[in-house]
C-alpha cells in the first residue's frame, strides 16, 4: 500500500485539500446544521473560548496546550460525526497556514 501521502509535504497538501473541500458551516447551533448535511464540514472558531463552546456541543475533547487545541494540526481539529462525515474545527489562522484563501 502506498502511504507516501503521509510524508509531511504531501500530507500538508492532502490535508489542505480535505479542509478546502469541506462545506463551511456558519452561525450557531452547529450540531443541528451538521446533522442535516451528508458531506464533510468545516466550522471556524475565533478563539479558545469559541473552540471550547463548539467542542462541548459535539462532546469532543476541549483541552488546549501551549495555545492550541490538543490533537490539532495547524490549528485544525478533525473528528468524525455520525460515523461517516468529517468535521473540521478550523482556527482563525488555519486557512492561511494551509494555503487556503
Amino acid at each position: 500500500m502506498n502511504l507516501s501521502y503521509l510524508m509531511e509535504d504531501q500530507y500538508a497538501t492532502h490535508f489542505a485539500d480535505m479542509v478546502k473541500n469541506a462545506r463551511p458551516i456558519h452561525g450557531t447551533d452547529a450540531v443541528l446544521k451538521v446533522s442535516n448535511i451528508d458531506d464533510d464540514v468545516r466550522i471556524l472558531y475565533k478563539d479558545q473560548e469559541d473552540f471550547e463552546r463548539i467542542a462541548h456541543q459535539f462532546g469532543i475533547f476541549e483541552e488546549w496546550k501551549d495555545g492550541v487545541p490538543r490533537t490539532a494540526y495547524k490549528g485544525v481539529v478533525v473528528f468524525r460525526y455520525q460515523t461517516h462525515k468529517r468535521v473540521f474545527l478550523v482556527g482563525p489562522e488555519s486557512l492561511q497556514q494551509l494555503g487556503i484563501e
